[in-house]
């Protein structure tokens, strides 16, 4: 089939899933007019290729276009951005991420993140607030913050530089979008070289100094290759963690769900995979064909883009029974929302921490927590994300 959606119709950036679900039915892949390139919306078509090193992020250098001057900045981060680059180079890049974002690193953070759920509980306005500015937004640029060793009243400054930055990858990018995220690349580049070599003669027990360790150990972390990886890690960090939060605070204060039941010890992690699964915070990631390759009767030539639909293939039927319907109680079982295969989100164990760690202190704090005004995405696609969600206590 041949589909044309406008990725920034109101109607579909409220509710993007009655679509998927129309492409879904007639088969795992078709043609999207709109993006001009082959989309794959079943979960075995997604899981798929995601999984399949014939496909990758980086455009194969024969078929690379010339980049406009004017977002310079942009391409100086992006060009090292592991998230953007296939092996050899993205396996070193990842090993030393890894070797630094260590389990024992992640895990010790559950008292910061404690601890920061409820200051920010405890300066809740007493009327109707955002929940998003008050709870959902700060809370997970502050703990990457902490992780990286950034001071954490830089929050502001990261927020606006990696809202400027991802905006890059939606669908309303214009030329205004990619001057701002020009001047944000510059900005958060410069701050981050500084912050790198104030970090080489005042070693600390952070992020930032296990990547220069890394890189003197002799496996070579790039001074480039440093501030993009510290770049996406903040990026990455908080921004999908904010909208999965917003997305499943929505998501349980809409309907009858007993969230105390929902939430304890023995069921947030399941209940936390449901929001996941739901109502994810990406819902689109690309891939290119590097070979010829056919995938469920569709031949990609070599440079042919894919466009991986994660939230698609989290309610495919064919994998869950009653897709369309909010279950914390089914069984937890592998959902798209953070990738597969090579690129599966770094992050994943934070953001699940994060979630499982702060939605308990959140109802437990708040137990009249409710919805007063409906729930609005924003126009963001790729991504899927609330633009406010207005509550009371």
């Amino acid at each position: 089939m041949r589909l044309t959606q406008s990725p920034t119709d109101p109607a579909f950036v409220q509710d993007p899933y009655p679509f998927y679900a129309q492409a879904r039915a007639a088969g795992p892949l078709h043609w999207w007019e709109d993006y001009g390139m082959t989309a794959a919306f079943s979960h075995d078509a997604v899981q798929s290729i995601l999984k399949d090193r014939r496909f990758g992020r980086e455009v194969p250098p024969e078929m690379a276009t010339p980049r406009p001057d004017h977002l310079a900045p942009f391409y100086q981060i992006d060009d090292h951005s592991m998230l953007e680059l296939e092996a050899p180079r993205h396996t070193r890049l990842r090993g030393l991420v890894l070797r630094a974002f260590t389990s024992r690193r992640i895990k010790a953070l559950a008292p910061d993140i404690t601890d920061l759920s409820h200051q920010l509980i405890d300066a809740f306005p007493a009327g109707p607030f955002d929940l998003l500015t008050h709870f959902a937004a700060p809370l997970p640029v502050r703990i990457i913050a902490r992780l990286l060793g950034v001071p954490e009243e830089m929050s502001p400054d990261l927020l606006r530089w990696s809202n400027a930055m991802v905006a890059m990858y939606q669908a309303r990018r214009d030329r205004t979008v990619e001057d701002a995220a020009a001047q944000a690349a510059s900005d958060f580049a410069e701050y981050i070289r500084g912050y790198i070599d104030a970090r080489r003669n005042d070693p600390r027990d952070d992020l930032i100094t296990q990547l220069i360790a890394a890189e003197e150990d002799g496996a070579k972390l790039t001074p480039d290759e440093m501030i993009a990886t510290c770049i996406l890690l903040l990026n990455a960090g908080h921004e999908a963690t904010v909208h999965t939060i917003g997305n499943g605070m929505a998501t349980l204060l809409t309907g009858d769900h007993d969230l105390p039941a929902l939430l304890r010890p023995d069921a947030v992690a399941a209940t936390c995979e449901e929001i996941l699964r739901y109502d994810p915070p990406l819902h689109m990631f690309t891939r290119y064909a590097y070979e010829k390759v056919t995938v469920m009767g569709h031949t990609f030539q070599r440079g042919d883009q894919v466009a991986l639909m994660l939230a698609a293939a989290n309610r495919d039927p064919e994998a869950w029974s009653d897709p369309e319907v909010f279950d914390p109680t089914r069984p937890i079982k592998t959902n798209s929302a953070f990738g597969a295969g090579a690129h599966f989100c770094i992050g994943a164990p934070l953001a699940r921490l994060e979630l499982q760690t702060a939605l308990p202190i959140l109802i437990d704090r708040c137990p009249k927590l409710r919805l007063v005004d409906a729930p609005r995405y924003g126009d963001t696609y790729h991504f899927h994300g609330l633009e406010r969600l207005m509550v009371a206590n």
